[in-house]
């Protein structure tokens, strides 16, 4: 084609810019530092290869911990100066902290301080840069897409909203018995013949086709398709870019066609990976276990003063196979909070005590559960346990819900740190393709990154 789109970022791209810049920022600032000031503490050369190496591994992990690569807030700065303190704070503490593999604390403390303020500033500089330039209308990623108008409005909200990089420009509306515009001033529309001319027009990087698996496409809208691809222009399915963008799985729109968009992942049926995970399950539940009987006597005081009742209580949950089991949690709600019958845990609950609100913001009421992980019964990480009275209402609702139960539940997972508190059928929808996606795409490095995720949650008391 003619005229070249606008530059832009993949989302991919844009993290891996963040975490390369973070890291090239704070190391250029830390040698400059060194070169003015003469600070010895952190020398980075090839003596000492393994300081860096430290520094580095220490700096990604907290970095992630804290949001920094989250792309909703590495937008705002006033996010940005928190998670980076935050973020800096923890890096130089840990680092002085492990001098077996760090250098050894300097004989003038000054030098810490230097060396906390050199990764702060870097940071905070560059972070402020890429706001204003970087992260501006001129990088984002411009969008056409193909589809009805009920599907086009919905796709731009879901994406938009995941996103705030992704710009969708227009559509191209595929139902003829849709005649009405969009309410969203923003999305323009344009006819089949003027799919070239709107590329050319408006910078468009790529054409999302939305409605080939509801009506199939328009002939003429085909061949224009057809006639973009051979030049190379980049198009994609919705569905493809959905999962990718938002990392769920769009389950309301693929229909009866469930498998052919969902290829479960082999590391549930990965023998090593199983054995690893549990093994790994049974580990951290003798941890969380001891940690609870520590914390056991504040709990008990805080129960007695609180919550007047019982310390724990027992509720029936789906398992994996829907399997029936009774999980263990810390009582966190009024005496007869279902005299009127079973309901939705909802956000800001006035069953829930204002102790058993402190305990959920810190999620402590949910640490008994590793008995249930001990036994076998759920894992650390995993889809989160629903009630069977809920699982059959939800079931009868929302297509495929039932596919969350060919694994264990978990402590934690993918929807737990992604989602909002599920108080409703929406709510629920989305956790379901939150779930989906991670039984899907199940694997060590998103195992890793739920469990990176969870720290925050409980950090930032996210907890309801």
């Amino acid at each position: 084609m003619s005229q070249k789109p606008l530059f832009h970022f993949e989302i991919s791209e844009r993290k891996i810019l963040l975490r390369l810049f973070d890291m090239l920022a704070v190391l250029i600032t830390l040698a400059l530092v060194g070169i003015i000031f003469e600070f010895d503490y952190f020398r980075i050369n090839a003596d000492h290869w393994n300081w860096t190496l430290v520094f580095l591994i220490y700096l990604n992990l907290f970095s992630s911990v804290f949001e920094l690569y989250d792309l909703q807030k590495a937008d705002r700065f006033d996010s940005v100066i928190k998670n980076v303190l935050l973020t800096s704070s923890l890096t130089v503490l840990f680092y002085i902290l492990t001098p077996f593999f760090t250098p050894s604390l300097p004989t003038n403390r000054l030098q810490i301080l230097f060396f906390f303020l050199s990764i702060a500033g870097a940071l905070l500089i560059w972070r402020f840069l890429y706001i204003s330039l970087i992260s501006s209308p001129r990088f984002y990623k411009r969008v056409l897409v193909v589809g009805d108008s009920f599907d086009i409005q919905l796709i731009a909200d879901a994406l938009q909203k995941t996103d705030p990089n992704y710009m969708v420009v227009g559509y191209i509306n595929t139902d003829q018995r849709l005649k009405t515009e969009l309410e969203n001033e923003k999305l323009k529309r344009f006819e089949v013949g003027e799919l070239q001319s709107a590329i050319h027009k408006h910078h468009i990087n790529e054409v999302v086709v939305a409605s080939a698996y509801q009506k199939g496409l328009m002939f003429s809208l085909y061949n224009e398709l057809s006639e973009l691809l051979k030049k190379g222009f980049p198009i994609r399915d919705y569905t493809q870019v959905y999962e990718e963008i938002t990392r769920r799985i769009p389950v309301q729109n693929v229909d009866k066609d469930f498998y052919r968009y969902f290829p479960f992942s082999r590391s549930n049926q990965n023998k090593f990976y199983l054995l690893v995970f549990r093994i790994i399950d049974i580990l951290v539940s003798f941890m969380g276990l001891v940690f609870c009987l520590l914390i056991l006597p504040f709990v008990i005081v805080g129960n007695f003063l609180g919550n007047r009742g019982d310390l724990f209580y027992t509720q029936e949950r789906v398992g994996k196979n829907g399997k029936v089991f009774k999980i263990l949690k810390l009582r966190t709600m009024i005496h007869d909070a279902e005299i009127a019958g079973p309901q939705y845990a909802q956000k800001n609950d006035y069953r829930v005590t204002k102790f058993g609100r402190f305990l959920r913001r810190a999620r402590i009421d949910e640490i008994p559960q590793f008995y249930n992980v001990l036994k076998g019964d759920m894992s650390l990480i995993g889809p989160r346990p629903e009630r069977p009275i809920f699982v059959k209402e939800l079931s009868e609702l929302i297509p495929f819900y039932e596919s969350r139960h060919i694994i264990k539940p978990g402590l934690t997972g993918w929807a737990q740190v992604m989602a909002n508190y599920g108080d409703c059928h929406d709510d629920s929808l989305e956790k379901l393709q939150y779930d989906l996606y991670y039984i899907k795409h199940r694997g060590i490095f998103l195992d890793l990154s739920i469990l990176l995720k969870t720290l925050s949650t409980v950090i930032f008391f996210r907890g309801q």
